[in-house]
């Protein structure tokens, strides 16, 4: 990656990760949690079940999901990018309910060319309906060591954070006909795929698959959500489930996603008055935070 993309930021970013609140909490086994969706050997458990490995080769890719189903929580996880040139490729970590009018909560990570940053692309769907993106370039290399990306997800918004620190907030408009995501069950998934017809500058930087195999690394998974099922119940106690289920912002939250979104979002739908010549979606008069 660039290091004109953090290095401006570094010491700032370094002094909001210690100052934040971490949240601990004992991650479970990925044997336990998850299951390999596709790619077959290109998807690996290793240690014990605690950690993961998925890899993308010009045949293939590779994917896991939850056994469980989750109605509201806070997910999060650990991931290590792919390194070098990873151009065309595509890394995951989103929940996703099924069906034609489904939910999707998304966190894509968009591959570059060497010494060119990644782009953290965020989205939410409700009702099969999405158009809600934000982009990030990152405040320090993702393919160097592992960094925590967490979806909170309640009936009141959705709260995307990277190592605690807010990058997104989308509340609940329905009272304006936005529609949210609050009835449908979802799934924790991930990915690792190629998509350079779109994925890299537009498409205009292809896969070079003398680099593959792609490998990219998760660890640490922890929900501290709402299990849904006949034999579920939720993961943590009644207490934490209303803290959780009306989590915001405090007024330190609100500086870290001024400064993330201030100095690194590179797109907003809420600005892209080209792709909406017709008037900006409601939602975006609505909160800044979107």
């Amino acid at each position: 990656m660039a290091q004109s993309n953090y290095s401006v930021s570094k010491a700032f970013a370094i002094a909001l990760t210690i100052s934040c609140l971490i949240v601990a909490a004992s991650a479970g086994s990925f044997y336990d949690e998850m299951d390999i969706t596709f790619g077959g050997q290109r998807a690996k458990i290793l240690n014990g079940g605690q950690d993961l490995t998925l890899a993308l080769d010009q045949y293939s890719g590779a994917g896991f999901q939850s056994k469980n189903e989750y109605l509201f929580g806070r997910f999060d996880m650990q991931l290590k990018l792919v390194p070098g040139n990873s151009a065309g490729t595509v890394t995951t970590f989103y929940l996703s309910s099924q069906g034609a009018g489904h939910d999707e909560i998304d966190f894509e990570f968009l591959g570059n060319s060497t010494g060119n940053p990644y782009t953290v692309h965020t989205n939410v769907y409700s009702q099969g309906k999405g158009d809600k993106e934000q982009q990030f370039h990152l405040w320090f290399d993702p393919t160097a060591a592992f960094h925590t990306y967490t979806i909170v997800w309640n009936p009141q918004r959705i709260i995307f954070l990277i190592d605690n620190i807010p990058v997104r907030v989308f509340n609940n408009h329905e009272t304006a006909g936005v529609p949210f995501p609050k009835s449908q069950p979802m799934r924790v998934y991930a990915s690792l795929w190629n998509a350079d017809d779109w994925a890299t500058q537009g498409g205009r930087v292809k896969t070079d698959w003398t680099k593959a195999p792609f490998t990219a690394s998760y660890r640490k998974f922890n929900a501290n959500a709402n299990k849904v099922g006949s034999n579920s119940k939720s993961t943590t106690s009644e207490n934490d489930n209303q803290a959780r289920s009306t989590q915001g912002l405090d007024a330190a939250g609100r500086n870290r996603i001024r400064w993330v979104q201030n100095k690194h979002m590179i797109y907003n739908y809420c600005d892209d008055k080209t792709r909406f010549p017709n008037g900006l979606p409601v939602e975006c008069t609505r909160s800044r935070f979107l």
